[in-house]
């Protein structure tokens, strides 16, 4: 098992699946390729879910695990977020690879604007995107510039711990849910006594998680966590949904005082079939934003106003962001125009660039490249 994950993290492999019945696979470039010929049987993938959990008290109690979360290193090789589940009645393994080594925000790709955001004292930051879309990399990424560019107590929530941080110019606090505390709800609360600067949420799970962030947030930390939505306009409508209607109202406009940033991203293939580049949207909040916040009228104008903020506040839209990486020859057209948020609107607006020229072949005359974007993200 160790010499098949250790040949799938060096090619590249983002996660791993291992299932009763079936091969190992691997996720490379975003495509599941199988690395073995020889099917696992129900005993193998139970005796690989043994090895991989790292408690005795939950290894003895296995057989009425239904779900299980915690991490996995394998020495000279990584460490893996494990998801232990049921499915026929036998288990599936899924393990998502994690680097040793801490990403910084250049190699990421991401505009240089998320420094800044790294920067800032208070308010809450949010990193959205779908499943393996690569949130957890920008949020060690960030904490990865504090802890060489400032001083500061950082304390994280996770569930399980991903991305381990070595104390640098910061004390970096990781408390791990199931293990170094109860819940999110009762380590987010204990954290407002722990003296923090920053606190990371790995995810805002429901209304009492939100709740508490936002009081984080009121008290003058710094807020960092995690939301599944598509980008900047949604996160928003997604937050809200949470709330009863008649809470709404006031959570808006506690929302609009708070929010300082929110960056959603997508994975995309590279042109020459050499890893996935990142796809990114930047949303600085602004006064105008605030407004659009407060406003549940004025949300649609949310991607406006982000698009006109690009050379004032360093914002940039999916759509912006796609058309850097198709005039830098890293995504191919089809590809960005598949992924942007409104494709008919990213065709035009590629036409009009290329002087009229089929969108196809406006790579050559779009706008500037990003500041940095990775050699290969997985």
């Amino acid at each position: 098992m160790e010499n098949i994950i250790s040949a799938a993290v060096q090619r590249g492999a983002s996660d791993l699946h291992i299932k009763a019945g079936d091969v190992f696979r691997a996720r490379i470039n975003g495509q599941l390729i199988p690395l073995t010929k020889q099917r696992l049987t129900p005993e193998q993938t139970r005796a690989i879910a043994v090895k991989l959990i790292p408690h005795e008290r939950d290894r003895e109690q296995l057989d009425e695990l239904q779900d299980y979360d915690c991490s996995w290193g394998l020495p000279g090789v990584g460490r893996f977020r494990v998801n232990i589940l049921r499915q026929r009645g036998s288990f599936m393994i899924v393990m998502r690879v994690i680097p040793f080594e801490i990403p910084t925000i250049e190699q990421l790709g991401l505009p240089s604007v998320v420094q800044d955001i790294s920067a800032l004292e208070r308010g809450m930051v949010l990193v959205t995107g779908v499943t393996g879309s690569g949130k957890s990399s920008t949020q060690a990424a960030m904490l990865g510039f504090m802890n060489q560019n400032m001083r500061r107590h950082i304390v994280t929530l996770e569930n399980p711990i991903e991305f381990l941080h070595r104390d640098v110019n910061c004390s970096i606090t990781q408390r791990e849910v199931g293990i170094d505390t109860d819940s999110f709800r009762v380590g987010l609360r204990a954290a407002l006594r722990q003296d923090p600067d920053v606190i990371l949420i790995g995810e805002m799970r429901d209304t009492e998680s939100i709740d508490i962030a936002l009081k984080s947030a009121e008290t003058g930390h710094l807020v960092i966590s995690t939301v599944h939505t598509r980008d900047s306009a949604s996160t928003i409508s997604r937050l809200m949904a949470t709330f009863p209607p008649e809470e709404q109202k006031m959570v808006r406009l506690r929302l609009a005082e708070q929010l300082q940033a929110v960056i959603s991203q997508r994975l995309l293939p590279k042109k020459d079939g050499k890893g996935r580049v990142l796809a990114s949207e930047v949303m600085v909040v602004t006064g105008t934003i605030r407004d659009c916040i407060v406003d549940p009228e004025r949300t649609a104008e949310i991607p406006d106003h982000i698009a006109e903020g690009r050379a004032t506040y360093g914002m940039q839209t999916f759509d912006q962001c796609l058309m850097d990486l198709v005039a830098s020859d890293q995504v191919d057209y089809a590809v960005a125009k598949a992924a942007a948020t409104n494709p008919s609107d990213f065709e035009l607006k590629l036409n009009m660039l290329s002087g009229g020229r089929p969108a196809a072949s406006a790579a050559a005359a779009g706008s500037a490249p990003p500041a940095g974007v990775s050699p290969s993200y997985f």
